[in-house]
């Protein structure tokens, strides 16, 4: 690992504001311990008041000239870090799972998304049209375009450390905008290796480092930036809890924000489903990253006539599954990301068996070698009803519930009847059945798949959830417009100067 630090630019103690060449010097600390054994990855010094203001007075003076570099340009500088990553896939991949604890496969995954949206995004750089309209007076043309918005505010999860940063910075670089970029207080050094990597593609295309910085802290770093007029948006993965108070007070300086936030996905799995399509696809999405995605299977919600079949056959899949250290490739889940999150997968256990649920696989805490981090937890399954309070909650840990029903119609109306609205996924092979899921009578995700399950969405779509998932979308599609304004422009090459509607004003 000390080998890919180094590559990375990381050492023991690293600065946690970046404006160009400017960097901390606060004798505060941020200490990043790694799930996987429990040890000291590094420090990442606290970002203070003051070093947050030299971090936007540089960010503001880079927007003046980044804004006005043609789109194509901007998107040459993304296509250059595209290919930087892709130099460092494999020392940021190992430091993705070594600080947050996934499996190595899916760091090295995450990475490859950041490749990937580079890719889109300099494809979207020649791609950021507006619309011709007809104007209702002669000789008048209406059309629209699309501007920078300014400085974009970022605050990461810490599940995606690298991924969820790139989805917004590198659509909001080609977009013309600056970024300020929050990341976990859990995985720090992640943000500072992904700074590293563009600071050098920054110098050498002699474009101002502004155009992109980071700063470190808790959640008051994070108020610097929702409290700021300077920031018309601020995209903020985590919580919903989180995401209320940062919508709130961005809001109420009627700033913009993006918002993704908690999701409760639901598995439907109907009598005519492809048993060997469920297995995979329910057991990565509940125990993949060690359920902590905001995408991942919370409940499996079965027709009665195979409940006891997809019951006893994932319990046995889930007996088969290594747990252990994420680097080794042979493992299938990781850690949880700290205590914290322990403590919240313990509550949750005990809780649905007080409500009545039923637990079908024990989870618990595993001690001993190759767990000294206290970190490591067994995947659980339990019954339930999806009335209980804990089923209607979000626990990042691997528990889902398992619950049955008879229609298809009672079916959808279990999986909407959460506060979530993220992910969603049925499996089925009856046409009708996948068609009513999908339609307007059907799911109320921002994401509802067929034969897939409710984890792993490619970057080329709009990634996003409804209700308390917060409503925003980033990554593909068009979802680029999120991070731009948008201006109507009226031009009038006649002689005369009708008004609109047919109004007369003679004079």
């Amino acid at each position: 690992m000390q080998k890919f630090l180094k590559e990375l630019g990381l050492k023991k103690e690293n600065a946690g504001t970046s404006t160009g060449a400017k960097t901390s010097n606060s004798e505060k600390y941020i200490e990043s311990y790694s799930p996987v054994d429990g040890k000291l990855i590094g420090k990442v010094s606290m970002t203070t008041k003051k070093e947050y203001e030299k971090v936007m007075k540089a960010a503001t003076s880079a927007f003046k000239e980044w804004r006005t570099t043609p789109a194509p340009q901007r998107g040459e500088i993304v296509r250059q870090y595209g290919n930087a990553l892709r130099e460092h896939k494999e020392a940021l991949g190992q430091l993705v799972s070594y600080e947050m604890g996934k499996s190595l496969q899916e760091g090295y995954g995450e990475v490859q998304e950041m490749i990937d949206i580079c890719d889109f995004a300099v494809g979207l750089s020649r791609q950021l049209y507006g619309l011709t309209m007809h104007s209702e007076r002669p000789s008048h043309r209406m059309y629209e375009q699309w501007h920078p918005m300014g400085v974009v505010g970022i605050i990461s999860a810490f599940n995606f450390p690298v991924a969820v940063w790139s989805w917004n910075a590198m659509i909001a670089m080609v977009c013309g905008d600056v970024c300020v970029w929050k990341a976990s207080e859990k995985t720090p050094l992640c943000s500072v290796a992904c700074q590293n990597i563009l600071r050098k593609v920054l110098k050498d295309n002699d474009v101002p480092e502004g155009v992109s910085s980071i700063i470190n802290g808790d959640y008051k770093v994070g108020e610097y930036m929702t409290k700021d007029s300077r920031i018309p948006l601020v995209s903020a993965t985590g919580s919903t809890r989180m995401g209320k108070i940062v919508g709130a007070e961005v809001a109420s300086r009627m700033g913009k924000t993006l918002l993704e936030l908690g999701g409760n996905n639901a598995i439907i799995i109907t009598e005519n489903a492809d048993m060997d399509l469920v297995l995979t696809g329910a057991l990565f999405g509940a125990v993949g990253t060690c359920g902590q995605r905001c995408t991942s299977t919370r409940r499996l919600i079965v027709h009665e006539s195979r409940y006891n079949e997809v019951k006893n056959k994932l319990a046995k899949a889930y007996g088969q599954l290594k747990i252990g250290d994420p680097l080794d490739q042979s493992n299938h889940v990781g850690p949880l990301i700290d205590k914290d999150a322990v403590k919240a997968y313990k509550n949750a256990l005990k809780q649905v068996e007080k409500e009545g649920g039923k637990v079908l696989v024990e989870g618990g805490v595993l001690k001993g070698k190759g767990y000294e981090s206290g970190c490591y937890v067994k995947p659980a399954i339990a019954e339930a009803k999806n009335s209980y309070k804990i089923v209607q909650h979000e626990t990042f840990a691997p528990i889902v519930y398992i619950m049955s029903y008879k229609t298809l119609d009672e079916a959808i109306e279990m999986q909407n009847d959460v506060p979530q609205g993220l992910s969603s996924a049925i499996m089925t092979t009856n046409l009708r059945e996948a068609e009513l899921f999908l339609s307007a009578a059907g799911s109320d995700c921002g994401i509802a798949n067929v034969n897939i399950g409710t984890s792993g969405a490619e970057i080329g779509g709009a990634f996003g959830g409804e209700k308390e998932t917060g409503g925003g979308r980033e990554s593909g599609s068009d979802s680029w417009k999120a991070y731009m304004r948008r201006q109507t422009n009226t031009i009038n090459y006649s002689t005369e100067l009708p008004l609109a509607q047919g109004i007369k004003f003679d004079f």
